[in-house]
């Protein structure tokens, strides 16, 4: 064991933590303090990583406990442990686990010990779900009331463990193939079937809802697949684009029996309800006034649902979330590469969907040759002399948009495509004028969302066949799409600060590739500008995730 003046951990009370990026035990630590922590920022080699009640419920629920928690923050801290932040990790991780939902008979029921369940009655927040008394350790709950109370529980501090199981749901004969239908030999690897039976945790009434979270490019789709035969019931899968849903489409019948007959895609487009039925989180929202009742989200009760899948659960909207809350005794389960929300929403995920099931560092899929490794660069280019004036004048907002359309950086835009001419490459902005001014200049087609969804679908097909060596893209294609090919982004502008932003984009580089395996990600930012604080803030997840940031100048 380390003595605690050598660690690279500095642990302050307020549960913060600050790591030394240059100490030789920096990355043994960052791995191990990720599983119950987060990045916040990263100035210059110390990184700031702060503790949460949510990182800590999450590592509570993947099997973690105070101690093991404490003995890590023991092991790498410089300085030992303050006794504020110990008795914090503790009270909270404690908390997790104390209250339960479970069924009886007839009766949905809230069990906890008589002192933790008096205290709770005294809160005003919970007068709405009061309900009669059915024992000094029990409180009776409404079924309809099942998500929401463990929404508002796990906003007040108070986490509950659901064990009142899941009703079946329609049943549906399928199986997993041995061999795609165009004859490749298909079986999951290790981590998509360790991550299936954490999700199910078969013989337990712990599983059946939670969120798995993978690397873009590991098969997470995979994963739903796998769940979904092996529950064997009618599934809704909600998705984030059209592209999306067809992907899913193409894979169900690509690895598992499932007729065409039996998988139906739910869009704008097309309205049809199978027994898997494969929909989007735009049509599920969609109304024409704010006065309007979402009249899709009728689809949650249009079959009888065993299981619903919530594709980049990370993007869930607010109105699913509700009518989340409404059918707890479905299983759901949430797909993601990361579980950072920008909206501050993680709780809700959370309490609704279901905590962390299964959690896989990016590296080390990495490792295993299952996705490719990426080197990842951020080129700082001058402000072009020509705006120069105009982006000191301007507003905060207004200088974040002058510095992301430097005129600049075709430059450099240029020198990387020459650098990697002949690899498939991305083109990958925010602004829909800058996008296009490149394009225009590169002759190289554009997708946005402007473009009609049949003719993305063809610009797509001919990028994976070779046709279209550099394809432009918006925001549009951040999720969901299937580009295996791709092998160098180019980031030319994003959104502010968003590191799950910046994962999604760097995904779709990250498909396992022919050879060397070797991807490389370029972000391209404004020297001396606001943007190089946005970018900074835009790597966290994947500096987390133990990936490095060259610099170079443009």
């Amino acid at each position: 064991m380390l003595e605690s003046q050598d660690g690279p951990l500095i642990i302050q009370s307020d549960m913060t933590v600050l790591l030394d990026n240059m100490h030789p035990l920096s990355e043994k630590a960052r791995d191990q303090l990720g599983m119950f922590a987060e990045m916040l920022k990263r100035p210059g080699n110390w990184h700031t990583y702060r503790i949460t009640a949510l990182t800590l419920w999450n590592a509570a629920a993947g099997g973690m406990q105070a101690n093991d928690a404490v003995a890590v923050l023991t092991r790498y801290g410089r300085y030992g442990l303050p006794a504020f932040a110990e008795s914090s990790i503790r009270r909270l991780m404690d908390r997790y686990g104390k209250l339960r939902m479970e069924h009886r008979g007839e009766q949905l029921l809230l069990c906890g010990s008589s002192e933790l369940l008096d205290e709770l009655l005294e809160k005003k927040e919970l007068e709405a779900w009061r309900k009669k008394r059915s024992g000094s350790e029990e409180l009776e709950v409404r079924p309809e009331d099942r998500g929401m109370l463990k929404q508002e529980l796990t906003r007040l501090g108070y986490p509950v463990v659901d064990l009142a199981g899941y009703h079946a749901g329609e049943s549906l004969t399928v199986e997993l193939r041995a061999a795609t239908r165009g004859g490749k030999p298909f079986a999951l690897r290790d981590y998509q079937q360790q991550a299936v039976e954490r999700f199910y945790r078969e013989g337990t009434v712990q599983g059946g809802s939670g969120v798995i979270v993978l690397p873009c490019g590991a098969g997470k789709t995979i994963v739903g697949i796998a769940a979904l035969v092996q529950h064997r019931s009618a599934a809704l899968i909600l998705t984030s684009n059209a592209t999306s849903v067809k992907q899913w489409k193409e894979e169900l019948l690509d690895k598992t029996t499932l007729q065409p007959s039996e998988v139906g895609e739910y869009t704008g487009v097309t309205k049809q309800v199978r027994p898997i039925t494969i929909a989007t989180y735009q049509i599920l929202t969609h109304r024409k006034s704010k006065d309007e009742l979402f009249r899709h989200m009728k689809l949650f009760s249009e079959r009888d649902w065993g299981l619903i899948i919530y594709d980049e659960v990370h993007l869930l909207p607010a109105p699913v979330f509700r009518m989340t809350a409404e059918i707890q005794a479905t299983r759901r389960l949430g797909l993601t590469a990361t579980l950072v929300r920008e909206d501050g929403c993680a709780e809700d995920v959370f309490s609704l969907v279901g905590p962390k099931q299964y959690d896989l560092l990016w590296k080390s899929v990495e490792a295993k040759g299952h996705i490719a490794a990426v080197t990842c660069t951020e080129i700082r280019v001058p402000l072009d002399q020509g705006i120069t004036e105009l982006y000191h004048s301007a507003e905060k907002k207004s200088k974040l948009r002058l510095a992301a359309e430097n005129p600049g950086k075709l430059d450099v835009i240029k020198r990387l495509l020459h650098r990697h001419e002949g690899t498939p490459t991305l083109i990958i902005g925010q602004y829909l004028q800058q996008l296009h001014r490149i394009a225009e200049t590169l002759d190289v087609p554009v997708i946005t969302g402007e473009l009609p969804i049949q003719e993305r679908q063809q610009l797509y097909d001919r990028f994976r066949s070779g046709d279209v060596p550099v394809l432009a893209v918006s925001k549009v294609a951040n999720f969901a799409v299937d580009l295996p090919d791709a092998a160098v982004a180019i980031q030319v502008s994003g959104s502010y600060g968003s590191r799950q932003e910046e994962a999604q984009r760097i995904g779709r580089i990250l498909r396992p590739k022919q050879g060397r395996n070797e991807a490389w990600f370029y972000t391209i930012v404004s020297d001396g500008t606001n943007e190089t604080e946005f970018a900074l803030r835009r790597q966290l997840f994947m500096v987390e995730q133990g990936y490095h940031y060259e610099l170079e100048k443009g």
